[in-house]
């Protein structure tokens, strides 16, 4: 009996994705689980405030589309064969729920460095998506 069916894994698509994704990869073929990896930007305006006078909006195409093309290589680097793939902007939190439920996602995979301390444990995107999933939440230390 399989555990686990819908497995959300979010990655930042950078060094620390490569233990997340393995260890989702192992979780997923146990479970015979159907793996999705999210890949989620958050809008230069999160960043920059929302009253700077200037168009961002061919920035933010440009970070999407490289997102898009990094998470392709990462896929086939991985061998992970038809696994789905989103590519989103928004908070990473809220998106990440908001695909978990519509998904029907039973867990939850991310990446967590290890620092000391409780509060320190997880890093606060970890630590956002834990406190508000409807379902487990695996941290992979990175």
């Amino acid at each position: 009996m399989s555990i686990y069916q819908n497995i959300l894994v979010a990655i930042d698509l950078n060094e620390d994705a490569d233990k997340v994704i393995e260890k989702a990869h192992q979780i997923s073929l146990q479970n015979n689980a159907q793996l999705t990896l999210i890949h989620i930007t958050e809008p230069l305006s999160y960043a920059y405030g929302g009253d700077i006078p200037m168009d961002l909006s061919a920035i933010q195409t440009q970070l999407h589309d490289d997102a898009e093309q990094r998470m392709h290589e990462f896929v086939q680097q991985k061998n992970l064969g038809d696994v789905a793939q989103l590519l989103m902007s928004g908070h990473i939190e809220t998106e990440v729920h908001r695909v978990a439920i519509e998904r029907n996602s039973d867990l939850i995979i991310v990446g967590s460095h290890g620092r000391h301390g409780l509060a320190l444990l997880l890093g606060s995107t970890s630590n956002g998506i834990l406190h508000g999933a409807t379902c487990d939440v695996l941290a992979v230390r990175v």
